[in-house]
């Protein structure tokens, strides 16, 4: 199990129950949140990763959030698959963009960042 705190804001309540049940079997805490609550769920949850989805969150408020929160890893998602979204996405500061259905993409980005957090603190 990963030592993750994982906050989840989605659009679809569906997707975000299935992330959830998916993640919660892979990280320590996983939060679900609505988009007015999202900053205070980050704080209350010490979070390390949020999955956010580009249907609630606008660009510029990814990069708000990604500059606001440094030690947040923030993973977005889009129905869409397009690679001009996924660059604006990363140059918006966010570590990956994945469709919301790809659950093994998520995760593999969320122990991406958790394996780069151990390499950083060792």
């Amino acid at each position: 199990m990963l030592s993750l705190n994982v906050v989840l804001a989605q659009n679809d309540p569906s997707a975000a129950s299935t992330l959830a049940n998916n993640l919660r079997g892979q990280c320590r805490a996983v939060t679900l949140a609505e988009k007015a609550q999202l900053r205070q769920a980050l704080l209350n949850a010490r979070a390390n990763v949020a999955v956010l989805d580009l249907e609630l969150f606008t660009l510029p408020e990814v990069k708000q959030i990604c500059n606001e929160f440094r030690n947040v890893s923030v993973v977005c998602t889009h129905r869409i698959a397009d690679e001009t979204l996924w660059t604006r996405v990363m140059d918006a500061g966010a570590a990956d963009c994945c469709l919301p259905t790809d659950v093994n993409g998520i995760l593999f980005s969320v122990r991406r960042y958790a394996a780069m957090a151990r390499g950083t603190a060792a």
